[in-house]
């Protein structure tokens, strides 16, 4: 399908502006359509099926109107990552699907993400959000908003993800598109601090066209009952850089030029294939912290891939396996997170990872020897995703010791690749895991000790951690991957339009 009158080119790298005055809001691309019979020789001629009649229902609904995606970083975090292969597989679906990347100063990122953590029930910095943090934050997106202004159209379907974009709804309803905020966060159990942050939002979103949640726990009060909300759980993609296939040689070939295990006998070419298919290969190393030499290929290590975020607790992994792993097993660990100055929406990141090292500065001698910090390159995303695919298939098991999550995709990526699992039964992790079937959920994420046992059971008893790998694999094609989260929006956009 044809872009519309007056839209950005696709394949364009130059940013969208209206007024001369206004910060660029930028297009991501290059963003190439991919054929959804992919997916059909891994879910089935049935789910196919339904997956084509759902594009054929959406494309036919949707006509000329362009889908925009609408958030605030193009690298770093689940969102970013779902949304290049979901806009790809919707472009070959025949549908005019566009990802755009809002701007924002530092003190817009420090108020977004103060949201954030009060979304999980965390006090963050415990700054403010008041009177001044509402005209900051307004300020902000009206720029964004007049950008947008200039290319969207009238009757477009604008899909704004998270607290950054929810200020956007207004200026969108205004402009005639059928606006939805995409929220991809929550707490289990709300609290004053979900509250404070539903409160800074509200005003923006009441005139929302739809509202789609990862969880039902995480729609507010003043949204129960509401027709305008839905329930889409977010997804991978299993062919992504981060989830495609890697044959064994290739993947200690990746992690030995990154640095993280030792380079020994002849090696691979560290190659992976980027998303146009073209081949290439892992050039830049990452910034690791350790004591000692790289652990030898064979050793098992047990691994945590996320941000550097409080939320996540790489602090706590660290604690629980140096308190009640190391004296049973032979096995190491490393903490693995992007580089720093590569997450442009995190302003804790650097904190967060200075702690670690602090943290890891106070280890006992043996401890340091066998875990590292890990700072993967973000110059190249794919190459990033690549080493990350390494990681996380090498792991003899993968940790998500989150405190609160929104979903957890690090989960379903380990899973996918039939790795053992032990999480913590936060947020939509839960959704992923039944304990003791596909992996091992940490009851009480500040539990340490159970951490442990879970972690010594699964480098100890191969049998049963292969076995949860297996069964882990099979749930994420039944219910985790992107046809269905495709189906879903087709399914949900027709039935609006049509009615």
């Amino acid at each position: 399908m044809a872009a519309g009158e007056g839209a950005p080119t696709a394949g364009s790298d130059r940013p969208l502006r209206g007024p001369a005055t206004v910060a660029p809001v930028y297009e991501v691309q290059p963003i190439q359509a991919l054929p959804l019979t992919r997916f059909e020789p891994l879910v089935g001629e049935a789910h196919a099926a339904r997956l084509r009649a759902a594009a054929e229902r959406a494309a036919s609904a949707l006509g000329n109107r362009s889908v925009w995606n609408v958030n605030s970083t193009a690298s770093g975090g689940g969102v970013a990552e779902m949304l290049q292969p979901l806009v790809a597989y919707a472009r070959g679906a025949g549908v005019d699907a566009r990802w755009v990347v809002i701007e924002g100063d530092p003190e817009f990122f420090r108020i977004t993400k103060r949201l954030h953590n009060g979304f999980h029930g965390q006090a963050g910095d415990g700054g403010p959000l008041g009177h001044a943090e509402h005209a900051h934050y307004e300020q902000v997106l009206t720029h964004n908003a007049e950008a947008l202004g200039a290319v969207v159209r009238a009757g477009d379907v604008m899909l704004l993800h998270d607290p950054q974009t929810a200020g956007l709804v207004p200026a969108m309803v205004r402009a005639g598109t059928l606006a939805f905020w995409r929220d991809h966060i929550g707490a289990d159990v709300a609290n004053e601090l979900t509250e404070r942050s539903w409160a800074f939002l509200h005003p923006y979103l009441t005139e929302a066209a739809g509202f789609v949640f990862s969880r039902p726990a995480y729609v507010p009060d003043w949204l129960r009952g509401d027709p305008r909300v839905h329930i889409i759980a977010p997804s991978i993609d299993p062919f992504s850089t981060k989830n495609a296939d890697m044959a064994p040689s290739t993947v200690r070939a990746v992690l030995a030029h990154a640095g993280i295990i030792q380079a020994t006998g002849d090696l691979d070419v560290p190659a992976f294939v980027r998303r146009d298919g073209s081949p290439s290969r892992v050039d830049h190393v990452a910034d690791i912290l350790r004591a000692g030499p790289a652990p030898l290929p064979g050793t098992p290590l047990v691994v945590q891939v996320s941000r550097w975020d409080r939320l996540k607790d790489m602090y706590g992994v660290m604690e629980g396996f140096a308190e009640h792993v190391l004296a049973g097993t032979d096995a190491q660990l490393a903490l693995v997170g992007p580089n720093v100055t590569g997450v442009a929406d995190d302003p804790e990141g650097a904190e967060v990872l200075d702690e670690c090292v602090a943290r890891w500065r106070t280890l006992p001698d043996a401890a340091r020897a066998r875990i590292q910090l890990v700072a993967l390159p973000m110059a190249d995303v794919e190459e990033n995703a690549a080493i990350v695919n390494a990681v996380q298939r090498h792991a003899a098991v993968v940790v998500q010791k989150s405190l609160a999550e929104g979903f957890g995709l690090t989960v379903a990526e380990a899973m996918w690749k039939s790795r053992p699992v032990v999480a913590s039964a936060v947020g939509g992790i839960q959704d992923q895991i039944v304990h003791g079937e596909h992996g091992l959920l940490v009851h009480d994420p500040t539990d340490l000790e159970e951490l442990g046992a879970h972690l010594r059971r699964l480098l100890t008893d191969l049998a049963f951690a292969e076995q949860l790998g297996r069964q882990a694999r099979e749930r994420t094609v039944e219910l985790f991957l992107g046809s269905r989260h495709l189906i879903e929006y087709a399914e949900l956009f027709s039935t609006l339009i049509e009615t």
